[in-house]
């Protein structure tokens, strides 16, 4: 490990000694003169950020991609033995079987499908009723950024009191008001993922308003007035002023809303277990590597997951018109 580690280290060093001569090369096509020490300086400043970024993330990503190729037993590594695409075959023999992955992948499709849009949404409504510059905004702002600043783990814990099939939760309580009995909302299959997508929706959403309300600040209110001279009401100026202004600040979001979707594991894992209608992607590949021990399979089902999140991000990006917003 030592050796391969300092192979990727070689490779990382030259690729760095490759940036510095691109910059200088550039420098002195533009006809900029270049300040040597200047340009130590800057890159210097640099090394730190490159030097964490090659540990905790270039090191682990390499070996990954390495270790889904392996039989890895988590507390054996002298045993490492190269299978080659084994791992991958696997998988998909479990998809096809309808086994543990499957049902992993459909509990995340189902959670991504209904998350992504309702937290967007619930950001954007939000965003736009603390937009209004009115006497206790900054009050409404708190209270909607609050759930963000709390562990994902106090999280989990709190909602599964409140919704504990105990007559005396929170939940169940005022649901017996009505004469409704006590539900059993987590342990149901038909109502576990859309606990966990609503419980996601509500803890998540305060940050991406406030990205909202950083582009909503950056609308001219021009456009606005000249809207209403045009005759839209409200809903026309939302569609036609403020949808388009918000489109670069939209890609970001629901790009960002979508990775995040596809990586949910703390949420199931402290609040149900592991269940057949718990388990997604993440929490199988965590419980294949570390339950399971085999850090192989798991690496490769990290790989796959990668490569799928990374192609609907493309065509997300595709869609919604990144290559304009940049320009």
């Amino acid at each position: 490990m030592v050796e391969s580690s300092l192979i990727i280290l070689a490779v990382f060093l030259a690729i760095y000694a490759f940036v510095v001569f691109l910059d200088v090369r550039k420098a002195k096509k533009r006809g900029v003169k270049y300040h040597f020490r200047q340009a130590v300086t800057a890159f210097l400043f640099l090394l730190p950020a490159c030097v964490l970024a090659y540990f905790f993330i270039l090191l682990p990503i390499v070996y990954s991609l390495g270790y889904g190729f392996t039989k890895f037993p988590l507390l054996r590594p002298d045993r490492i033995e190269f299978i080659g695409f084994r791992n991958f075959t696997d998988a998909f023999e479990e998809i096809a079987s309808d086994g543990w992955l499957a049902k992993a992948i459909k509990n995340t499709a189902f959670f991504v499908v209904l998350v992504v849009p309702l937290q967007i949404i619930l950001a954007l409504a939000l965003a736009l009723f603390c937009n209004f510059k009115a006497k206790g905004n900054v009050i409404f702002k708190v209270c909607f950024f609050t759930p963000v600043v709390i562990s994902l783990a106090v999280t989990a814990y709190l909602w599964k009191e409140l919704l504990s099939p105990a007559e005396s939760s929170f939940i169940n309580s005022i649901l017996g008001v009505f004469g409704i009995p006590p539900q059993d909302f987590l342990n149901n299959p038909d109502t576990t993922m859309t606990a966990i997508v609503l419980i996601s929706a509500w803890q998540g959403c305060g940050y991406q308003m406030l990205i909202f309300l950083s582009g909503l600040s950056g609308i001219k209110k021009e456009l606005y007035e000249a809207a209403r001279l045009d005759g839209c009401n409200a809903w026309q100026r939302f569609l036609r002023v403020t949808l388009p202004g918000l489109r670069p600040v939209l890609l970001y979001i629901v790009i960002t809303v979508f990775i995040g979707a596809c990586r949910i594991m703390i949420q199931p894992m402290l609040m149900v277990g592991y269940q057949e209608n718990s388990v997604t992607l993440s929490y199988y590949m965590w419980y294949q590597g570390f339950r399971g021990r085999n850090v192989g399979y798991s690496a490769a089902i990290a790989l796959l997951m990668t490569i799928f999140i990374g192609a609907i991000t493309l065509i997300q990006r595709k869609l919604l018109g990144g290559k304009d917003n940049d320009r």
